[in-house]
């Protein structure tokens, strides 16, 4: 039985991870969930990772902790960062011996539950799958959702009961509570008798009231060399392709005296810090922040850094950290494509940030750009290798004056329209044209001394694009992808068969249909009831603004009521 009531007794809850322990462990999301649970009062926590593919049968999801089977546990909580990790929802639960579809369990089942940055912006395509979400984040509302379990163990609550109890709770989605409606494969309607008025997107308000640091040290995992920080959540700059920095208005920061303590607890056991965050550059401190590790023998390894917001202190601080690398995200080549996306930066002040920090001796710069970008013109991708030949010839003459010549290496990935962005609207071009735009700058750049190019897959993008816009429909496609992959077959080829209609006798809609078409303005979107206090007008006049190469200003959240997040 579900939480069978007993006095004294603990609840078991599995913190799933739906990919390799190597990725879990280096998520800050994931080990900080993994503190809350693990020191909650009247819980235990014991954590599983997707198991290993080898072509052998599949394995058993079994808990790291006490090699226990994860499906005994009173609660299998799945914490999902990235849509792709979607497609291992369904090996995480038959590894846990559970049926896949959320209504074909009962009382002799633990409740499946999910969280994460993934399912803030879009859970439908894990739905079926899925008893309930939390929407929002996990130090603002979980330890009230642990205090529900508690009284629903001690009741001993039905399933059922469950489900319609926990759906009162602020930010939790309680799937089967709603009933979406179709009319061809067009999506009207996702409510029913009991859909209540949408979900309200829980944050943290104060984030010095929950440090979120590496919980536990450990070498053979992602970022295992450092101790990561969060330095801050959300972002003010406003680029029009990007789900953080809608879904986590407002900007928040922690403050100085904060951060400094996490660098003495952390430098007790690394000797990099990593400070994550969605833009460093602008963070209030930053440069006496990465002076103070580096004075105490450390070295700061901040998260992308916007190029007109390096300061001359700043990149004096990072070449006192030895920083080797790094990272600057122009996005666009152009101009006019940085004013669309709304960057909000100018190409001298690229080339003067590459500048600044070759000088103060950072060896190496990354550079991201995107391809495909709504209204993209030709010019605007050779401007991509334009302006990385300027900024190589920058970097070059710095590098010599100093003499030692580093590399620049361009990260092009494709562009991916995410909900609740200005862009959600906009189709991800096609896999072909995708690739011509990529041929075309490494034939620019392929031959460039110092130049390296790493470009993302565009039918990883496909996928991408396919798992952030889809509906409850593209379960049937998760499932289909998954018994594939026990056959051995490829995802795309099993997409592409499903295009030319050859799945469509098992309701499967083209995965098109999603993927290469504009949105209408006044279609319902599936996304569309979750409440992430940005008003859908104001995203829809971001989208404008960029169709006439307009940009906003920065969010002033002392003064700024535009967009509703405040």
């Amino acid at each position: 039985m579900l939480f069978t009531p007993a006095r004294g007794r603990r609840t078991g809850v599995c913190l799933a991870y739906p990919n390799r322990y190597s990725l879990g462990m280096g998520n800050l999301g994931f080990q900080t969930v993994y503190r809350i649970l693990a020191t909650a009062p009247g819980h235990y926590c014991e954590r599983a990772f997707l198991p290993e593919r080898d072509g052998s049968p599949p394995r058993r999801l079994l808990t790291l902790e006490s090699g226990r089977p994860a499906g005994e546990l009173d609660v299998l909580a799945l914490s999902i960062s990235f849509e792709t990790d979607y497609l291992n929802v369904p090996a995480m639960l038959e590894g846990a011996g559970l049926p896949l579809w959320s209504s074909e369990r009962d009382e002799r089942h633990p409740l499946v539950i999910a969280g994460g940055s993934a399912v803030f912006l879009n859970p439908e395509p894990i739905a079926d799958f899925c008893d309930l979400f939390l929407i929002g984040e996990a130090e603002e509302m979980l330890p009230e959702f642990l205090a529900f379990l508690d009284a629903a163990r001690e009741s001993g609550a039905s399933r059922r009961q469950i489900l319609e109890e926990a759906a009162a709770i602020a930010g939790v989605y309680a799937p089967r509570l709603y009933e979406p409606r179709y009319e061809g494969p067009r999506l009207v309607d996702v409510g029913g008798p009991r859909a209540g008025c949408g979900v309200e997107r829980r944050l943290v308000a104060d984030l010095d009231r929950f440090p979120t640091t590496t919980q536990i040290l450990a070498e053979d995992v992602a970022f295992g060399d450092m101790f990561l920080i969060e330095a801050s959540r959300g972002c003010q700059w406003g680029c029009r392709f990007c789900a953080a920095g809608f879904m986590y208005r407002p900007l928040r920061t922690r403050s100085v005296e904060s951060l400094t303590a996490d660098v003495e607890r952390g430098l007790a056991g690394r000797s990099t810090i990593g400070l994550v965050g969605a833009e460093m550059a602008s963070l209030p401190g930053i440069a006496a922040l990465c002076d103070a590790i580096a004075d105490r023998g450390g070295r700061a390894s901040p998260a992308s850094l916007k190029a007109d917001c390096i300061s001359p202190a700043l990149a004096a601080a990072l070449g006192r950290n030895r920083s080797r690398t790094v990272t600057i995200a122009p996005e666009a080549g152009s101009e006019r494509m940085r004013r669309v996306i709304n960057k909000n930066l100018r190409e001298a002040e690229i080339l003067r940030a590459a500048e600044m920090l070759v000088g103060e001796g950072v060896r190496d710069l990354k550079l991201y750009f995107m391809v495909g970008l709504p209204s993209e013109r030709d010019a605007d991708v050779e401007a991509i290798a334009d302006l990385t030949l300027a900024i190589r010839e920058r970097f070059l003459g710095k590098g010599k004056e100093h003499g030692r010549i580093g590399r620049l290496t361009l990260s092009v990935n494709n562009f991916v329209p995410k909900p609740w962005t200005p862009f959600q609207w906009d189709p991800m071009i096609e896999v072909g044209e995708a690739k011509g735009k990529l041929a075309r700058l490494r034939a620019r750049l392929g031959p460039v001394p110092n130049v390296d190019l790493e470009g993302e897959s565009p039918r990883e993008a496909y996928l991408q694009t396919l798992l952030s816009r889809g509906d409850r429909r593209i379960a049937g496609w998760i499932v289909e992808l998954h018994r594939g992959a026990q056959r051995g077959e490829s995802w795309w080829r099993a997409l592409r068969s499903g295009r030319r209609g050859k799945r469509a006798a098992a309701g499967l809609v083209d995965p098109d249909w999603f993927v290469h078409r504009s949105y209408d303005y006044a279609e319902r979107l599936p996304w569309d009831f979750i409440d992430h206090r940005v008003r859908k007008l104001y995203l829809r006049t971001e989208r404008e603004k960029a169709l006439r190469a307009r940009e906003t200003p920065p969010c002033d959240v002392s003064t700024c009521k535009s967009c509703g997040a405040c």
